[in-house]
């Protein structure tokens, strides 16, 4: 069975998707690769899209994260997603305000006054570079002056509260090929299964999530979010916004190609100018040179005894002109 839902590439039904907590918990433990026990979410971004601004839609995420050892501890999630390239500097304004929250730090307890240990998800609607990876997870080593990498102590708050994880999903990568939990569960963004006639729905195949009751869940919401009035209004919204912004990115890209054309004409009309400055120059030489060579000629010619008359009759030239010459 095909199930048609909601495209989760969208702001406002990606917001609708995270705002479970059950599906919160699906998404991060994939993404993390490790249960997420709890999770909890914190103020979010949803920008207006009657902005004329790039749209990138952010939620923080307090997640209580079960660790190999057992162990639970308390950790940021900074969740941005974007489907448009967006510049580098609104991600690292944004994170530099998360460094400087209050909020993000432990009140309590032995770690007082340390940072709450970070880990930022991209979600990128675009390739970044020429990796050709859909997901990749950008993590830190502490290395001593050898080279040699530093493996005890690399929990210490002091480290994990300068310094960041980071995981960037590149949903254009995603191609239907499902070989582990986090494929399944980020093949819901996949927009090669875009529905042909609405790109506001993506067409999911009830037999790649057979016996998954969490992914199950995620469908079902999504197919709420489809039928969602509010939901598909902002879509809508949403798609009529980024249609102006590609309208106006289309005249501006004309504009820019017809003023490279410009710069083409102009720069072959002042190579056709410097071409024939170049030649009148030469022109001008060698006007200049046979003017001596003819005044070398009659000096010669009146050393020897001739007549200006003479030499003017014989040169075609008047009298005025060869006294001229000498």
């Amino acid at each position: 069975m095909i199930y048609s839902v909601a495209n989760p590439i969208y702001d406002c039904v990606f917001k609708f998707l995270m705002e479970d907590e059950r599906i919160a918990k699906t998404v991060l433990s994939a993404l993390l690769k490790k249960e997420v026990v709890s999770v909890e979410m914190r103020r979010h971004e949803h920008p207006n899209v009657t902005r004329d601004k790039i749209s990138m839609f952010r939620i923080d995420f307090a997640a209580q994260v079960k660790e190999d050892d057992g162990t639970v501890r308390l950790i940021l999630i900074e969740l941005q997603k974007t489907w448009v390239d967006t510049e580098t500097l609104r991600f690292r304004r944004y994170l530099a305000a998360q460094y400087n929250a209050e909020e993000n730090m432990v009140k309590e307890g032995e770690l007082k006054g340390y940072a709450v240990p970070m880990i930022s998800v991209y979600l990128l609607g675009h390739r970044v570079g020429d990796i050709d990876k859909a997901v990749v997870y950008v993590t830190h080593n502490a290395f001593d002056y050898d080279g040699k990498v530093v493996e005890g102590g690399m929990q210490d708050p002091f480290i994990n509260s300068l310094i960041h994880d980071s995981i960037i999903v590149q949903i254009p990568l995603l191609h239907g090929k499902i070989n582990n939990r986090l494929d399944r569960v980020l093949s819901v963004f996949d927009q090669s299964q875009r529905d042909a006639k609405n790109q506001q729905i993506v067409c999911l195949d009830e037999k790649e999530y057979a016996g998954d009751s969490d992914m199950m869940y995620i469908l079902h919401r999504l197919g709420l979010a489809a039928m969602d009035a509010d939901v598909r209004q902002e879509m809508n919204d949403e798609d009529e916004f980024y249609s102006v912004l590609e309208a106006r990115d289309t005249q501006v890209m004309k504009l820019n190609e017809q003023l490279t054309e410009k710069k083409k004409q102009l720069s072959e009309k002042q190579a056709q100018l410097n071409e024939k400055t170049v030649r009148l120059a030469e022109a001008e030489a060698q006007l200049k040179e046979q003017k001596s060579q003819v005044k070398a000629m009659v000096k010669a010619m009146v050393g020897n005894g001739m007549t200006i008359e003479a030499v003017a009759k014989m040169m075609n030239k008047s009298e005025d002109e060869i006294n001229d010459l000498l």
